[in-house]
């Protein structure tokens, strides 16, 4: 998949990831303190509950310079004890 990846997109770039996770009060300051962390700036995360608001998706948005930024931002977000699955 890197490679695939890395060929088709120019950098810089828009790259947006959806993190899915469980509904807690920290889920999503928890998902920009590490998008903060490795790319500071201004998100506006797009926020969605599931039906029986067990679940929160977190739709984010970077400006990513390198696939390496890319690839480094799905393992931390996935690491979280609140995330089941980074898109």
């Amino acid at each position: 998949m890197k490679n695939k990846l890395g060929k088709l997109l120019r950098f810089p770039c828009f790259f947006t990831y959806k993190v899915i996770g469980f509904a807690d009060d920290q889920f999503i300051d928890k998902i920009l303190a590490v998008v903060q962390r490795h790319i500071p700036g201004d998100y506006m995360p797009k926020i969605k509950s599931s039906n029986k608001n067990n679940y929160n998706s977190v739709s984010i948005t970077i400006t990513a310079t390198c696939i390496k930024q890319i690839e480094m931002l799905y393992h931390e977000l996935g690491k979280l004890p609140l995330v089941r699955i980074v898109l």
